[in-house]
């Protein structure tokens, strides 16, 4: 090999070091609530794994993750995109705390994954035999804080005749109701999946309450919005197109996000078939109705006073052109 091709190849091997540095360096990372234990989730796997966010034209390479409410939003105000899947509650409660951020689609629009079990030889069959009992919740102020206290309203339960239980994460009321420390706590999937054969259903709440509840949303800062609408177009219009192929492709999605989340695969294809039944993922169309519902439940925990005017916390224009015309 003479110089002359030596140092060719050397500046060649260079350029191709530099473009890879500079792929990298396009690469972003988003924020998703509970990424890797919930599926909220799972339509940004699928669309990483299928290349759907490259081909709008913007490189998610990971995702940050968190364990819920304001830190989620926390984390999307710091993160090097500033976009964020967070609990819609969460986004309302920092928009009113004067957090310059924005709604910008929905994203899990259905709560009726969850449910409160107990033992299965416990005396209780229906919402109706938790007056008198130990009931627990996640966390006070939580969304399942918000689901009991509306179930109980819906089914004029007063709440004086209930003792809640604020309890912790999902496995935390599984073992507080398999140990006897309560006697109906709350659940959801995996964890559902999981113990079916350990516990039975109280009640679901899609039986007491309106199924259509929006439980996550899209938020952006008022300055990633000004400057790069076209990367959250790309985000919008990825995610969606890894719902749509969940749904077109059930199976091989739930092992995408299986080996994504390292969980079996055969749980997740489970978790999947009832997911696709209650209509679990959003495409991004809001629906205020849903989210209205949301707020029902923020208002009798406390933490607000009066209804939301969407339009002073929503930006539609980053939808897609028919998912606009399908929000109302």
């Amino acid at each position: 090999m003479n110089v002359a091709t030596s140092f060719a190849r050397g500046l060649a091997a260079g350029a191709l070091a530099i473009l890879s540095l500079l792929r990298v360096a396009d690469a972003e990372t988003i924020t998703v609530t509970h990424w890797g234990a919930a599926f909220y989730g799972a339509p940004y796997a699928v669309a990483m794994e299928k290349g759907f966010f490259k081909q709008h034209g913007v490189d998610i390479s990971g995702i940050m993750t968190s364990t819920g409410g304001g830190t989620s939003v926390r984390n999307t105000l710091a993160g090097e995109l500033p976009y964020g899947e967070v609990a819609l509650s969460a986004a309302i409660e920092a928009i009113k705390a004067g957090q310059p951020i924005r709604i910008v689609c929905a994203a899990v629009e259905s709560v009726a994954d969850i449910l409160w079990i107990a033992k299965p030889d416990a005396p209780m069959s229906s919402i109706k035999d938790i007056v008198g009992r130990k009931i627990g919740y996640t966390s006070p102020g939580s969304v399942t804080n918000m689901l009991i206290l509306m179930a109980m309203k819906a089914q004029a339960i007063d709440s004086s005749q209930v003792t809640l239980v604020p309890v912790g994460g999902i496995g935390a009321n599984l073992a507080a109701v398999l140990s006897g420390a309560i006697d109906a706590g709350m659940t959801g999937e995996p964890v559902w999946s999981q113990a079916r054969a350990k516990v039975k259903p109280v009640f679901w709440t899609k039986d007491v309450l309106p199924p259509n509840m929006t439980q996550t949303v899209g938020i952006v800062t008022e300055e990633f919005a000004r400057t790069q609408p076209d990367k959250i177009r790309a985000i919008i219009e990825g995610r969606r197109d890894g719902v749509k192929y969940i749904i077109a492709h059930p199976d091989e999605a739930a092992d995408i996000v299986a080996r994504t989340y390292n969980i079996s695969p055969e749980l997740t294809r489970e978790v999947f078939g009832h997911f696709l039944e209650i209509g679990y993922w959003s495409e991004g169309a809001l629906d205020y109705v849903a989210m209205d519902h949301m707020i029902e439940g923020l208002q009798i925990v406390g933490k607000l006073k009066a209804p939301m005017d969407w339009r002073t916390v929503v930006d539609v224009s980053f939808l897609p052109p028919d998912l606009q015309a399908r929000t109302h």
